[in-house]
């Protein structure tokens, strides 16, 4: 709220409004306001979201751990150990919506806004940090009890590297009972490696989520849950054909203390 009104969305037009309530011109119109605003760089019809992080030691301990890993990727994969990050996409709904008109000159693409609506999927991404190529599984929940196996049959397919430094958030389904068993019975293969509480967009696989679910995701229409999972399954090995590179990742530790240093209570 701002001078005593309920308004939580100021248009151009509440601004003229105001201006002239307040005494400070006798009158200026909407147009105005929005030129002026342009001059001086303000745009308060947007917002963005952001997520204070906890700067304390074990965010320092776990973020050097990360940006260490992704240093050396390239490295330790001459020495067939890989840096890979992974993170879902959890309860993607599977909408159908027929028809979709597509665009022609002078007309932009129409979807209906109704929908038929076909259940929801769990996408598990995973990215080889040192090549940017990705693998996903399509899990019935996002837990433990259908992370562990996702995890076995990423080994299994790569069965010839001497171990994995795993990347991944302190998600439930990461940090659960059944995972910890089993990482820790992996004889030292898996390197866990969490990334600090609230600091998820320390995890390299969220840009690969972001460029995936805009280049396969976003504007689909499907008819079933299984033509989902097909059209899955397909598109993250095109993504390798067409897309993947390694992600440019310019903060590193150094940068990272130095940041620390500066912000940290």
């Amino acid at each position: 709220m701002a001078r005593g009104l309920h308004i939580t969305h100021w248009s151009h037009k509440d601004l003229a409004d105001q201006i002239v309530a307040d005494g400070i011109v006798p009158t200026i119109s909407a147009r105005t306001v929005g030129r002026i605003l342009d001059t001086v760089d303000l745009q308060p019809h947007r917002t963005r979201y952001w997520r204070t992080t906890r700067l304390d030691a074990r965010f320092k301990e776990r973020a050097e751990k990360v940006l260490w890993c992704y240093a050396n990727a390239a490295n330790l994969a001459l020495h067939r150990i890989w840096v890979v990050c992974a993170d879902e996409m959890p309860n993607r709904q599977i909408l159908e919506r027929v028809p979709i008109r597509r665009a022609i000159p002078g007309s932009i693409e129409q979807q209906e806004f109704d929908y038929t609506r076909h259940g929801t999927v769990n996408i598990l991404n995973f990215l080889i940090v040192h090549s940017g190529m990705m693998e996903a599984a399509c899990l019935e929940a996002n837990d433990s009890d259908h992370y562990v196996p996702a995890l076995k049959q990423f080994r299994r397919n790569h069965r010839w590297l001497r171990g994995i430094y795993l990347i991944h958030d302190g998600g439930p389904s990461h940090t659960g009972q059944i995972n910890k068993d089993y990482l820790a019975a992996c004889d030292g293969w898996w390197h866990p490696c969490l990334t600090p509480a609230r600091a998820s967009w320390l995890d390299q696989a969220e840009l690969l989520n972001h460029a995936f679910d805009l280049r396969y995701l976003k504007r689909g229409s499907w008819s079933s849950r299984e033509d989902y999972i097909a059209h899955v399954m397909l598109s993250w090995l095109e993504y390798n054909r067409r897309y993947a590179h390694p992600f440019e990742w310019v903060w590193t530790a150094q940068k990272m203390r130095q940041w620390f240093a500066k912000h940290a209570p």
